[in-house]
């Protein structure tokens, strides 16, 4: 999707143009998904209590948590090349809402492993907020703004382990018991959702050249009925499914970390409520930066290298990821555990922002069907992984050093995406003229 006004730079401070108010938008909205996602993750020890849940039922609603993301970011994908990424996040995060503040209606494990199921819709805002930046910034700099939207989006993850205890705590002080200070604490993400809906239909449009009916009135924009046609084609590109693979390795794991990593140190390292999430939360919070830096190293590879930069950098920081986690995962002194933990977390976030600086070059054309397949197969991952740790006889520690190893066996997949010399010309030529001021030669879209 070549648009005219994409830009070729991000400029933190601005609010005024589409493409910076749109990236701010983004991060913004996917940062409150991940917090009503796994805003239940640090409260897990008062729920594990309340409904008497075993090893077993603990581990089916963290798969629970992940799985049912596959197919919504399947759909969102295909969603935004449809109807445009403005319409889908806003009903997204109205929609999602709902069961986040209604959790606390769950009064047995079945009811709360099905809330857990429809929770993890919301997981696919991470589609729509590539997707939206892939549209808005130009090659030299949409790595760069894929990576950093969706890290400060993924910091949500860790904010929620440090602040739903705090959130916990503040409700007990006028609740009678923790039965009820966990049900009433999820309402406090599940408005934030429900009011960022308005915000985000208000403040943004699905392009920088106007709204996807706009341009399709015009003749500026392939129709809606080519979709279906664009996802079947990259169904289709091998390139993608090893893309799918990868991406469960990065963002797989560490959906996984997130979901364990608060009960992981209060069992293993017997810490207590607090002090448990707020070490499972430095590992989130490192995507303040880690994954901007990975898409940033991504851009740089890419302008020294062409695309076939940003893939061999990609398959590199993948296998460093799985070497980290198996060092991780056989750490038992506190202080180097977490030592460990920040390295491992600095590495599987730049794998994920690397990812992501490959994903907008595969199929222009079918962008959102690309982001989409791509995407789901972070959820993909961590539900093979969630089976790890509801195994029994198979300790949480041996769990994470199996999900080491396979992580670095399927770093070689990147050897499986390549690019075509016509491929490399084409975003070369575009890097050059965006940069140069002027407009790319537009490539008419299929009618």
């Amino acid at each position: 999707m070549d648009f005219k006004a994409k830009a070729t730079k991000i400029q933190l401070r601005s609010f005024s143009t589409i493409p910076m108010r749109t990236f701010h938008l983004t991060w913004f909205a996917f940062f409150l998904c991940f917090f009503g996602w796994f805003g239940i993750a640090p409260l897990m020890a008062v729920v594990r209590e309340d409904l008497g849940l075993s090893k077993e039922q603990i581990g089916n609603t963290i798969i629970a948590s992940v799985a049912i993301t596959v197919l919504a970011r399947l759909a969102i994908g295909w969603l935004c090349d449809k109807i445009g990424p403005r319409k889908a996040y806003t009903w997204l995060l109205a929609l999602g809402s709902i069961p986040v503040m209604t959790i606390g209606l769950a009064d047995s494990y079945g009811t709360f492993l099905l809330f857990r199921l429809a929770i993890g819709a919301i997981g696919a805002s991470f589609v729509i907020t590539q997707y939206h930046t892939s549209v808005m910034f130009a090659p030299n700099t949409v790595g760069t703004a894929n990576a950093t939207t969706a890290g400060w989006g993924n910091l949500g993850g860790g904010v929620t382990q440090m602040a739903m205890p705090l959130i916990f705590a503040a409700v007990m002080s006028f609740a009678a018991d923790q039965a009820l200070g966990w049900r009433l604490a999820m309402v406090v993400p599940g408005l934030a959702l429900l009011a960022t809906s308005l915000l985000y239909w208000r403040l943004t449009q699905d392009s920088p050249d106007g709204s996807y009916l706009e341009l399709r009135a015009q003749g500026t924009l392939a129709s809606a009925k080519t979709v279906e046609g664009a996802f079947l084609k990259a169904c289709a590109d091998t390139r993608v499914w090893a893309l799918f693979v990868i991406y469960g390795a990065c963002f797989g794991v560490e959906l996984t970390i997130n979901n364990i990593a608060a009960l992981y140190f209060h069992d293993y390292f017997n810490l207590g409520l607090a002090a448990a999430g707020l070490v499972a939360g430095m590992f989130g919070l490192m995507n303040v930066f880690a994954r901007t830096l990975g898409g940033v190293v991504g851009d740089k590879w890419g302008l020294r290298w062409g695309l076939r930069g940003r893939v061999w950098f990609l398959g590199g920081i993948l296998f460093l990821e799985g070497l980290a986690l198996m060092l991780f995962s056989q750490q038992t002194v506190l202080p180097v555990a977490i030592a460990t933990l920040i390295l491992f977390s600095l590495l599987v976030q730049m794998s994920e922002g690397a990812t992501y600086s490959v994903v907008p070059f595969i199929n222009k054309n079918a962008l959102g069907a690309v982001a989409g397949i791509v995407g789901a197969g972070g959820n993909a991952g961590a539900v093979a992984a969630g089976f790890l740790f509801k195994t029994q006889g198979l300790s949480w520690s041996q769990a994470l050093l199996m999900l080491g190893a396979s992580v670095t066996v399927v770093s070689m997949l990147a050897f499986a995406v390549r690019f075509s010399e016509a491929d490399e010309a084409a975003v070369a030529r575009e890097t050059q003229t965006r940069l140069a001021g002027t407009q790319p030669t537009p490539v008419p879209e299929p009618a």
